[in-house]
């Protein structure tokens, strides 16, 4: 098996925010379904990557990287019953942009991957083409998230009928 060099990237790039900040964390937070925020974070900046390189796109590769791994930085279990965590979707962005600020300096690219990647449920679209990238693999990869942890269960009584 190859190993793609925009997976290392990734890897490399989460490896390094683990070691600087408090990005370790995101370990211990479940996104969607069973999946932890911190492999949806894999998952979105491995996605944002290869639709970049599918569409064939000029990109900033280190900002859309680092932008995609940041994106769901809230730090917090958002299934937890707490009136803070009560619009979660549409409160979660400036969240995650205000954690990565306070462990690292960001450009511009950076910050708008973080701050509009919940486009349309947040009213301001994305400004750059990593943003919009980082944007359309988070709801791709929420979706196949969700659509898997949901019909995991299913499986066996699936396999029965079929």
């Amino acid at each position: 098996m190859q190993v793609d060099a925009l997976d290392v990237l990734v890897a490399e790039t989460a490896a390094r925010l683990e070691r600087e900040g408090r990005y370790a964390r995101t370990r211990h937070f479940v996104q969607h379904g069973g999946v932890t925020v911190y492999d949806h974070c894999l998952r979105v900046a491995a996605m944002s990557c290869r639709l970049a390189r599918a569409l064939d796109l000029d990109v900033d590769t280190d900002a859309l990287v680092r932008g995609a791994l940041l994106h769901d930085y809230f730090l917090y279990d958002w299934h937890e019953k707490d009136d803070s965590h009560r619009l979660h979707g549409f409160t979660h962005p400036r969240r995650a942009l205000q954690n990565a600020c306070e462990d690292w300096a960001l450009n511009e690219v950076e910050c708008d991957v973080i701050l509009r990647h919940m486009f349309p449920l947040t009213p301001v679209p994305p400004a750059c083409r990593e943003a919009w990238l980082v944007c359309l693999a988070d709801k791709l990869c929420a979706m196949q998230e969700m659509v898997y942890t949901r019909t995991r269960r299913l499986r066996p009584a699936l396999a029965r009928i079929f």
